[in-house]
């Protein structure tokens, strides 16, 4: 593999379909005994950001997602809520290792710097991992009352109330207390969310919301955001894609063709070019016409 990648990008030019077909067809466990040296010198703009990322290590990606998020010009507050909002409190916790050994920084005194009010207070929740497992019976119907008095029977908003039960519980808990407040209140949570907040912390509540109810349903909707309207969110696209392409690619092309009533392979293909769109395309396995 390393001979081949070689052949495709010494002398004059690079054979950009040698490197898609077959950086594509290895995991990226795989991709790690590769080295990053040819890529710099023979690609360039989002084609080199894309292969870069995908032959990186996916804990190790999402370190470098969000210490850019961080570190970068202003904050790249999209990169924090869709990461820390859909990740496992596991991964979490790997993410955190890995960040500290690698920048010798705490990411959580890091967002903590970074960001602020009650947006950096959810963020920091989330980073704690620390919500609780299954689904606590005792606390479902508690928890809906709370949230319904935290906004809608309340003159303001109980932030705080917000943050505390939707980063703190699990998704399959937090499923039945959507349920149950819907019940009690006749409105689905996330209308009341728009109703009560606003800015970055109705951002990142409504991504917990939505992971809370379909993981791939959520990558799908930020994946058609992306691409919709003028210019694309290459940014978004490519951590998208790179970060969920051995994750749940499949269940997000369903999801995706389900809500938008087009392929995610289509959608790709009238909003990107070249090889960028050929390794985009690869990466989404396949069309679902």
């Amino acid at each position: 593999d390393a001979e081949v990648l070689f052949k495709a990008m010494k002398g004059l030019g690079t054979d950009e379909d040698a490197i898609l077909q077959l950086l594509i067809a290895r995991s990226n466990a795989q991709h790690a005994f590769f080295t990053l040296f040819f890529l710099f010198i023979s690609l360039g703009g989002k084609f080199e950001s894309l292969i870069v990322a995908l032959m990186t290590p996916p804990i190790m990606y999402d370190v470098t997602c969000l210490r850019d998020a961080i570190k970068g010009a202003g904050t790249d507050e999209k990169g924090l809520i869709e990461i820390l909002a859909s990740r496992l409190p596991n991964e979490v916790n790997e993410i955190k290792s890995l960040y500290k050994r690698e920048h010798n920084d705490d990411l959580e005194e890091d967002v903590t710097g970074d960001t602020g009010g009650h947006f950096g207070r959810m963020l920091v929740v989330l980073l704690q991992a620390s919500r609780q497992q299954g689904i606590q019976e005792d606390l479902i119907q508690s928890d809906a009352q709370a949230l319904l008095a935290a906004g809608e029977q309340k003159y303001g908003t109980d932030e705080g109330q917000f943050i505390t039960i939707l980063g703190n519980r699990s998704n399959a808990h937090l499923r039945r207390v959507f349920e149950e407040y819907r019940k009690l209140s006749g409105y689905e949570i996330e209308e009341s969310i728009q109703r009560e907040t606003s800015g970055t912390l109705q951002e990142v509540l409504l991504a917990v919301v939505k992971c809370a109810r379909s993981v791939p349903g959520y990558f799908a909707e930020s994946l058609y955001n992306s691409m919709k309207g003028a210019g694309t969110d290459d940014q978004n696209l490519i951590r998208i894609m790179v970060s969920r392409s051995e994750v749940d690619m499949m269940d997000i092309r369903t999801e995706f063709r389900k809500r938008f009533a087009t392929s995610l392979h289509k959608t790709i293909q009238g909003d990107t070019s070249g090889d960028y769109r050929k390794a985009l395309q690869l990466l989404c396995g396949g069309d679902d016409a």
